[in-house]
């Protein structure tokens, strides 16, 4: 009875394939639109992660101000001591690397080529702490760190516009009017947090920076990066706690520093993105309702037209129940059609699209099985009424209809 009921159903779309097409593009609409948002927001989701993520696991930044600068037009805050780094690595514990940072910016040339980038002043604990391993060459020795020796530590997007097809290991460049010795090339990272290509930088000892570049003791940021045993909220308030005594900072004053904890950010952003994905697919879903109603109107003429054809089934023998399976199967497989087209447009979409957007591409089978099914359940919502209407219609009152 019922493969019967799926042929008919099959046999009354394909009589109208324009009007059975137009029917369903509400559903396909809506299906496609679900699926193609909710996947580019995953997307979004996962390149936020993954680029919060470079930034270091479990990585206390701590920098001077309330924000990212000054605010409020007062006072610049004082900047960091390299005595706040030593307290910060003996009075502290679950702390597994701090590294202070001077940070620069210049051209650097090499045989008639030149290329701006970022300089960072560090130490070695700086690659410990990012967790972020040589791709050639050697870190930092004690000593040179010490005396701020002119050697240099290049990132792989410097390495190639640089240095070219030359192996840089040994080489020596000059940036603002500095020369500098290579002795190791970072393994490549890509895109960071904000946009950032943290591979177009040249590291060096942070006394060298500061008496070449900056021309102060001042530390511009420390990291701070805390053991895996250890729960971050809790060494970030000892590391608050720590930076207000040394600091002077009074009892009831604001802080004149301020600790950004990675993990924290890549929650807040992620947890932004994923309620912004869940608004745009809710909005995209009231496109399927709209379709759900078009089908609707359609069935509705179809049981108009086809009111003689009713009126003999019932006359033969078919029962009402029978007819309303019927028509109800029949808005089923319409809405279902549409599901699948709709799947297979936001495939190829989100396919193209993720590249443009530079999110990856993520298939979620939840999300298709969930819009197929919601884009069934419209047939069967929308459809039950004009099949209803179908099933009572008075057999010798449909066999007079004109």
């Amino acid at each position: 009875m019922l493969g019967t009921t799926i042929t008919l159903a099959f046999r009354a779309i394909m009589r109208h394939k324009l009007r059975s097409f137009l029917t369903t593009l509400g559903i396909i609409i809506g299906v496609a639109a679900v699926v193609t948002m909710t996947t580019l927001g995953n997307g979004a989701t996962a390149a936020v992660r993954e680029q919060i993520a470079s930034l270091g696991a479990n990585i206390l930044q701590l920098r001077p101000g309330q924000g990212f600068g000054r605010g409020g037009g007062g006072p610049r805050p004082p900047s960091f001591k390299p005595e706040d780094v030593t307290a910060i690595a003996n009075q502290l514990t679950g702390v597994r690397a701090v590294a202070p940072m001077a940070q620069s910016s210049g051209t650097a040339i090499y045989e008639g080529n030149n290329w701006s980038t970022t300089v960072n002043g560090t130490s070695a604990s700086y690659f410990e702490a990012q967790q972020w391993p040589l791709a050639g060459g050697r870190l930092f020795m004690p000593e040179e760190e010490q005396a701020g020796k002119p050697v240099c530590i290049i990132g792989n997007t410097l390495k190639n516009n640089l240095f070219r097809q030359v192996d840089p290991l040994g080489k020596r460049f000059r940036i603002r009017g500095v020369s500098c010795q290579v002795i190791g090339v970072l393994g490549s990272r890509g895109q960071g947090g904000f946009g950032q290509d943290q591979d177009d930088v040249v590291v060096m000892p942070i006394k060298f920076v500061q008496r070449r570049f900056t021309g102060d003791r001042d530390i511009g940021q420390i990291m701070v990066a805390v053991d895996d045993a250890y729960d971050t909220q809790t060494v970030q308030a000892s590391l608050e706690d720590l930076m207000r005594e040394r600091r002077k900072i009074k009892p009831g004053d604001a802080d004149n520093f301020n600790v950004f904890d990675t993990k924290q950010i890549s929650d807040t952003l992620t947890g932004t993105t994923t309620i912004l994905t869940q608004i745009v697919g809710a909005v995209a879903a009231i496109s399927l309702l709209v379709g759900g109603i078009g089908i609707m109107n359609i069935m509705l003429v179809s049981v108009t037209e086809r009111t003689r054809e009713i009126g003999i089934r019932l006359a033969i023998g078919a029962v009402a129940r029978e007819v309303l399976l019927q028509f109800l199967v029949e808005a089923v497989v319409l809405s279902c059609l549409g599901g699948l087209i709709g799947l297979v447009i936001a495939l190829f979409a989100s396919l193209a699209i993720a590249p443009l957007m530079q999110v990856p591409f993520i298939f979620d089978l939840k999300i298709n099985m969930l819009a197929f099914m919601f884009s069934a359940a419209i047939g069967v919502v929308f459809g039950y009424f004009p099949a209803r209407r179908a099933a009572s219609l008075n057999p010798i009152d449909a066999l007079r209809h004109e």
